[in-house]
């Protein structure tokens, strides 16, 4: 085996692992699992996370919501 081959599949095997990742990422399955990582910063603070989730509900609830609602001063 020469360098080039080397080189080319050692690309091939991290454009696959990337593939791999993304397709992860961005799977339906796991969206419910990366909604409770969101909520990590708040961890300590119990009315923060009611908060965000009374707003995550909401906004899944009513994708229109965001642009119908005024601004809170």
């Amino acid at each position: 085996m020469d360098m080039g081959t080397i080189r080319g599949l050692g690309t091939v095997v991290v454009m696959v692992a990337f593939i791999g990742l993304a397709l992860w990422v961005y799977s339906p399955r796991r969206k419910a699992e990366f909604d409770d990582a969101t909520l990590l910063p708040f961890a300590d603070d119990p009315e923060a996370i009611a908060q965000v989730r009374r707003a995550q509900e909401q906004s899944n609830a009513d994708p229109h919501s965001k642009a119908e609602r005024s601004p809170k001063p």
